[in-house]
Protein backbone atom coordinates (compact mmCIF):
# COMPACT_ATOMS: atom_id res chain seq x y z
CA UNK A 1 0.00 0.00 0.00
CA UNK A 2 2.84 2.59 0.55
CA UNK A 3 4.94 1.67 -2.07
CA UNK A 4 1.51 2.34 -4.52
CA UNK A 5 0.80 5.29 -2.62
CA UNK A 6 4.65 6.49 -2.84
CA UNK A 7 4.25 5.58 -6.76
CA UNK A 8 1.24 7.51 -7.45
CA UNK A 9 2.73 11.03 -5.17
CA UNK A 10 5.67 10.48 -7.55
CA UNK A 11 4.12 10.75 -10.76
CA UNK A 12 1.55 13.38 -9.32
CA UNK A 13 4.26 15.74 -9.04
CA UNK A 14 5.99 14.83 -12.20
CA UNK A 15 3.33 15.88 -14.26
CA UNK A 16 2.04 18.98 -11.97
CA UNK A 17 4.71 21.54 -14.74
CA UNK A 18 2.32 19.36 -17.59
CA UNK A 19 -0.78 19.99 -16.34
CA UNK A 20 -0.61 23.44 -14.84
CA UNK A 21 0.50 24.74 -18.41
CA UNK A 22 -2.37 22.43 -19.87
CA UNK A 23 -4.99 23.99 -17.56
CA UNK A 24 -3.62 27.82 -17.82
CA UNK A 25 -4.52 27.73 -21.93
CA UNK A 26 -7.86 25.85 -21.34
CA UNK A 27 -8.84 27.95 -18.71
CA UNK A 28 -10.12 30.54 -21.42
CA UNK A 29 -12.10 27.86 -22.99
CA UNK A 30 -14.07 27.69 -19.62
CA UNK A 31 -13.96 31.23 -19.30
CA UNK A 32 -15.85 30.96 -22.68
CA UNK A 33 -18.76 28.50 -21.23
CA UNK A 34 -18.92 31.15 -17.98
CA UNK A 35 -19.35 34.04 -19.69
CA UNK A 36 -23.20 33.19 -21.79
CA UNK A 37 -23.77 30.85 -19.17
CA UNK A 38 -23.12 32.99 -16.10
CA UNK A 39 -23.00 36.48 -17.33
CA UNK A 40 -26.02 36.24 -20.05
CA UNK A 41 -28.06 33.38 -19.06
CA UNK A 42 -27.50 32.17 -22.55
CA UNK A 43 -26.27 27.84 -22.22
CA UNK A 44 -24.20 27.83 -24.89
CA UNK A 45 -22.17 24.92 -26.33
CA UNK A 46 -20.35 26.87 -29.28
CA UNK A 47 -17.26 26.45 -27.78
CA UNK A 48 -16.75 23.23 -28.62
CA UNK A 49 -17.13 24.35 -32.77
CA UNK A 50 -14.73 27.31 -31.56
CA UNK A 51 -12.11 25.98 -30.15
CA UNK A 52 -10.79 23.67 -32.94
CA UNK A 53 -12.11 26.28 -35.02
CA UNK A 54 -9.05 28.65 -33.41
CA UNK A 55 -6.93 25.63 -33.80
CA UNK A 56 -7.44 25.45 -37.55
CA UNK A 57 -6.96 29.02 -38.13
CA UNK A 58 -3.92 28.57 -36.36
CA UNK A 59 -2.38 25.97 -37.50
CA UNK A 60 -3.26 26.73 -41.11
CA UNK A 61 -1.38 30.08 -40.51
CA UNK A 62 1.52 28.93 -38.80
CA UNK A 63 2.32 26.40 -41.84
CA UNK A 64 1.87 29.78 -43.82
CA UNK A 65 4.99 31.47 -42.29
CA UNK A 66 2.55 34.00 -40.57
CA UNK A 67 3.63 35.51 -36.68
CA UNK A 68 2.41 33.70 -33.92
CA UNK A 69 0.80 36.78 -32.55
CA UNK A 70 -1.24 36.91 -35.74
CA UNK A 71 -2.17 33.62 -35.91
CA UNK A 72 -3.56 33.82 -32.27
CA UNK A 73 -5.52 37.47 -33.25
CA UNK A 74 -6.76 35.77 -36.14
CA UNK A 75 -7.85 33.05 -34.15
CA UNK A 76 -9.70 35.34 -31.83
CA UNK A 77 -11.68 37.19 -35.00
CA UNK A 78 -13.22 33.86 -36.47
CA UNK A 79 -14.40 32.50 -33.10
CA UNK A 80 -15.91 35.84 -32.38
CA UNK A 81 -17.66 35.53 -35.81
CA UNK A 82 -18.82 32.00 -34.65
CA UNK A 83 -19.91 32.80 -31.34
CA UNK A 84 -21.85 36.34 -33.08
CA UNK A 85 -23.58 33.76 -35.68
CA UNK A 86 -24.92 31.40 -32.79
CA UNK A 87 -26.25 34.83 -31.36
CA UNK A 88 -28.38 35.72 -34.19
CA UNK A 89 -29.37 32.52 -34.97
CA UNK A 90 -31.33 32.03 -31.80
CA UNK A 91 -32.38 35.56 -31.52
CA UNK A 92 -33.38 36.14 -35.36
CA UNK A 93 -35.12 32.61 -35.70
CA UNK A 94 -36.17 32.30 -32.07
CA UNK A 95 -33.98 28.80 -31.94
CA UNK A 96 -33.06 27.58 -28.86
CA UNK A 97 -29.85 28.65 -27.50
CA UNK A 98 -28.52 24.83 -27.11
CA UNK A 99 -29.70 24.02 -30.20
CA UNK A 100 -28.50 27.18 -31.93
CA UNK A 101 -24.76 26.10 -30.64
CA UNK A 102 -25.01 22.37 -31.34
CA UNK A 103 -25.80 23.93 -35.06
CA UNK A 104 -23.06 26.48 -35.24
CA UNK A 105 -20.72 23.69 -33.85
CA UNK A 106 -21.84 20.71 -36.68
CA UNK A 107 -21.40 23.56 -39.12
CA UNK A 108 -17.90 24.48 -37.95
CA UNK A 109 -16.65 21.09 -38.47
CA UNK A 110 -17.25 21.04 -42.10
CA UNK A 111 -15.88 24.78 -41.61
CA UNK A 112 -12.31 22.98 -40.08
CA UNK A 113 -12.02 20.60 -42.69
CA UNK A 114 -12.23 23.30 -45.55
CA UNK A 115 -10.01 25.44 -44.00
CA UNK A 116 -6.83 22.70 -43.32
CA UNK A 117 -7.97 20.49 -46.07
CA UNK A 118 -7.18 17.39 -44.14
CA UNK A 119 -8.45 16.47 -40.47
CA UNK A 120 -5.34 17.26 -38.78
CA UNK A 121 -1.93 19.28 -39.58
CA UNK A 122 1.27 19.32 -37.97
CA UNK A 123 3.23 22.70 -37.44
CA UNK A 124 5.74 21.28 -34.90
CA UNK A 125 8.98 23.30 -35.81
CA UNK A 126 7.16 26.41 -36.36
CA UNK A 127 7.85 29.19 -34.06
CA UNK A 128 5.61 29.73 -31.16
CA UNK A 129 4.49 32.86 -28.73
CA UNK A 130 6.42 30.34 -26.12
CA UNK A 131 9.51 30.59 -27.51
CA UNK A 132 9.98 34.19 -26.51
CA UNK A 133 9.92 33.48 -22.34
CA UNK A 134 14.05 34.11 -21.72
CA UNK A 135 15.88 31.71 -19.66
CA UNK A 136 13.44 29.27 -20.27
CA UNK A 137 14.18 25.98 -23.17
CA UNK A 138 10.73 26.74 -25.73
CA UNK A 139 7.92 24.35 -25.65
CA UNK A 140 9.07 22.90 -21.93
CA UNK A 141 6.32 23.78 -19.64
CA UNK A 142 7.65 26.78 -18.15
CA UNK A 143 7.64 28.87 -21.03
CA UNK A 144 4.18 28.00 -21.37
CA UNK A 145 2.81 28.39 -17.93
CA UNK A 146 4.77 31.69 -18.12
CA UNK A 147 2.79 32.62 -21.48
CA UNK A 148 -0.20 31.45 -21.12
CA UNK A 149 -0.15 32.82 -17.38
CA UNK A 150 0.40 36.38 -18.42
CA UNK A 151 -2.18 35.80 -20.67
CA UNK A 152 -4.88 34.94 -18.33
CA UNK A 153 -4.08 37.64 -15.61
CA UNK A 154 -4.14 40.50 -18.06
CA UNK A 155 -7.62 39.18 -19.57
CA UNK A 156 -8.72 38.69 -15.93
CA UNK A 157 -8.44 42.04 -14.98
CA UNK A 158 -9.53 43.37 -18.32
CA UNK A 159 -13.01 41.56 -18.00
CA UNK A 160 -13.16 42.52 -14.35
CA UNK A 161 -12.74 45.85 -15.17
CA UNK A 162 -15.29 45.82 -18.20
CA UNK A 163 -17.95 44.62 -16.39
CA UNK A 164 -18.22 46.93 -13.90
CA UNK A 165 -18.57 49.97 -17.16
CA UNK A 166 -21.73 50.80 -18.35
CA UNK A 167 -21.47 48.71 -20.98
CA UNK A 168 -20.66 45.69 -19.32
CA UNK A 169 -23.72 46.56 -16.72
CA UNK A 170 -25.98 46.58 -19.06
CA UNK A 171 -24.74 42.80 -20.58
CA UNK A 172 -25.25 41.65 -16.94
CA UNK A 173 -28.07 43.83 -16.90
CA UNK A 174 -29.53 41.49 -20.02
CA UNK A 175 -28.75 38.31 -18.50
CA UNK A 176 -30.34 39.10 -15.36
CA UNK A 177 -33.68 40.08 -17.15
CA UNK A 178 -33.60 40.89 -21.07
CA UNK A 179 -37.27 42.36 -20.53
CA UNK A 180 -36.39 44.96 -17.85
CA UNK A 181 -33.10 45.65 -19.43
CA UNK A 182 -35.19 46.67 -23.19
CA UNK A 183 -37.50 48.76 -20.76
CA UNK A 184 -34.58 50.77 -19.68
CA UNK A 185 -33.45 51.62 -23.38
CA UNK A 186 -30.81 48.71 -23.76
CA UNK A 187 -30.38 47.03 -26.62
CA UNK A 188 -30.45 43.04 -26.20
CA UNK A 189 -29.29 42.27 -29.53
CA UNK A 190 -26.32 44.18 -29.20
CA UNK A 191 -25.32 42.74 -25.75
CA UNK A 192 -26.24 39.30 -26.47
CA UNK A 193 -24.64 38.99 -29.42
CA UNK A 194 -21.25 40.96 -28.13
CA UNK A 195 -20.48 38.38 -25.25
CA UNK A 196 -21.54 35.32 -27.09
CA UNK A 197 -19.03 36.55 -29.73
CA UNK A 198 -16.83 37.42 -26.89
CA UNK A 199 -17.20 34.14 -25.33
CA UNK A 200 -16.63 32.02 -28.64
CA UNK A 201 -13.57 34.06 -29.17
CA UNK A 202 -11.88 33.03 -25.99
CA UNK A 203 -12.71 29.57 -26.52
CA UNK A 204 -10.74 30.22 -30.06
CA UNK A 205 -7.94 31.48 -28.88
CA UNK A 206 -7.60 28.45 -26.29
CA UNK A 207 -7.76 26.45 -29.27
CA UNK A 208 -4.85 28.26 -31.19
CA UNK A 209 -2.61 28.69 -28.08
CA UNK A 210 -3.21 24.60 -27.60
CA UNK A 211 -2.23 24.12 -31.16
CA UNK A 212 1.02 26.20 -30.50
CA UNK A 213 1.78 24.26 -27.65
CA UNK A 214 0.86 20.55 -29.07
CA UNK A 215 2.73 21.42 -32.49
CA UNK A 216 -0.48 20.46 -34.21
CA UNK A 217 -4.21 21.34 -35.32
CA UNK A 218 -6.75 18.00 -35.22
CA UNK A 219 -10.55 19.20 -36.23
CA UNK A 220 -11.39 16.93 -33.30
CA UNK A 221 -9.56 18.33 -30.90
CA UNK A 222 -12.69 19.86 -29.21
CA UNK A 223 -14.78 16.50 -28.45
CA UNK A 224 -14.80 16.42 -25.13
CA UNK A 225 -13.31 20.12 -24.36
CA UNK A 226 -17.33 21.46 -22.95
CA UNK A 227 -17.82 18.67 -20.49
CA UNK A 228 -14.44 19.27 -18.97
CA UNK A 229 -14.88 22.79 -18.87
CA UNK A 230 -18.47 22.69 -17.18
CA UNK A 231 -16.57 20.11 -14.69
CA UNK A 232 -13.64 22.62 -13.82
CA UNK A 233 -16.17 25.86 -13.81
CA UNK A 234 -18.57 24.03 -11.35
CA UNK A 235 -15.46 23.40 -9.30
CA UNK A 236 -13.98 27.35 -9.57
CA UNK A 237 -17.15 28.02 -8.39
CA UNK A 238 -17.49 25.63 -5.19
CA UNK A 239 -13.97 27.18 -4.47
CA UNK A 240 -14.34 30.82 -5.59
CA UNK A 241 -18.92 31.60 -5.29
CA UNK A 242 -19.91 34.01 -7.68
CA UNK A 243 -21.27 36.65 -5.37
CA UNK A 244 -19.34 39.52 -7.60
CA UNK A 245 -18.15 39.72 -11.00
CA UNK A 246 -14.50 39.08 -9.84
CA UNK A 247 -15.22 36.11 -7.57
CA UNK A 248 -17.09 34.79 -11.22
CA UNK A 249 -14.75 35.79 -13.65
CA UNK A 250 -11.67 33.89 -11.32
CA UNK A 251 -13.65 30.70 -11.19
CA UNK A 252 -12.94 29.64 -14.18
CA UNK A 253 -9.06 30.10 -13.82
CA UNK A 254 -9.03 28.47 -10.31
CA UNK A 255 -11.47 25.64 -11.38
CA UNK A 256 -8.98 24.88 -14.37
CA UNK A 257 -6.34 24.14 -12.19
CA UNK A 258 -7.76 22.28 -10.00
CA UNK A 259 -9.60 19.93 -12.28
CA UNK A 260 -6.50 19.09 -14.24
CA UNK A 261 -4.32 18.23 -11.05
CA UNK A 262 -7.23 16.17 -10.04
CA UNK A 263 -7.01 14.35 -13.46
CA UNK A 264 -3.86 14.30 -13.36
CA UNK A 265 -4.00 12.45 -9.71
CA UNK A 266 -6.27 10.25 -11.04
CA UNK A 267 -4.18 9.52 -13.92
CA UNK A 268 -1.32 9.05 -11.45
CA UNK A 269 -3.37 6.58 -9.57
CA UNK A 270 -3.73 4.16 -12.31
CA UNK A 271 -7.31 5.46 -13.71
CA UNK A 272 -7.33 3.89 -17.43
CA UNK A 273 -7.87 7.50 -19.39
CA UNK A 274 -10.93 5.87 -21.24
CA UNK A 275 -12.76 6.10 -17.76
CA UNK A 276 -11.47 9.80 -17.13
CA UNK A 277 -15.22 11.26 -18.95
CA UNK A 278 -17.45 8.51 -17.26
CA UNK A 279 -16.03 9.75 -14.18
CA UNK A 280 -16.00 13.55 -15.44
CA UNK A 281 -19.68 13.13 -16.76
CA UNK A 282 -19.99 11.82 -12.60
CA UNK A 283 -18.42 14.64 -11.14
CA UNK A 284 -20.90 17.19 -12.98
CA UNK A 285 -23.94 15.35 -12.08
CA UNK A 286 -23.06 15.79 -8.51
CA UNK A 287 -21.94 19.46 -8.91
CA UNK A 288 -25.46 20.05 -10.25
CA UNK A 289 -27.08 17.87 -8.40
CA UNK A 290 -26.28 19.74 -5.32
CA UNK A 291 -28.36 22.18 -4.62
CA UNK A 292 -31.36 20.33 -5.45
CA UNK A 293 -29.92 17.79 -2.48
CA UNK A 294 -29.18 20.66 -0.09
CA UNK A 295 -32.77 21.95 -0.85
CA UNK A 296 -34.88 18.34 -0.54
CA UNK A 297 -32.48 18.43 3.18
CA UNK A 298 -32.73 22.41 4.90
CA UNK A 299 -34.91 24.06 2.79
CA UNK A 300 -34.78 26.64 -0.66
CA UNK A 301 -31.54 29.16 -0.32
CA UNK A 302 -31.42 32.46 -1.10
CA UNK A 303 -30.85 32.79 -4.71
CA UNK A 304 -27.16 34.36 -5.23
CA UNK A 305 -26.68 37.40 -7.16
CA UNK A 306 -23.36 38.81 -8.56
CA UNK A 307 -22.83 41.97 -7.35
CA UNK A 308 -20.04 44.23 -8.20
Amino acid sequence: MMDFIQTTVSSFVSLIPVTLAQSFILSFVVLGIMVPFRMLSFPDLTSEGAFPLGGCVCGILLAAGIAPPLAIISAFVVGLAAGCCTAFIHLRFRIHTLLAGILMSTMLYSINLGIMGKSNLSVFGSPTVFDWVPLTQPGFPASKIVIAGILAVIVLIALNLYFKTEKGTAMRAVGSNPDMAEAQGINVWAATIGGVGLASAFSASSGALMVQSQGFADVNMGIGILINGLAALMIGEAFTGKQTVLRQLLAPFVGSIIYYQLVSLCLAAGMPPPNLKLATGLFVLLMLALPSIKRSRGGAPARETIRE
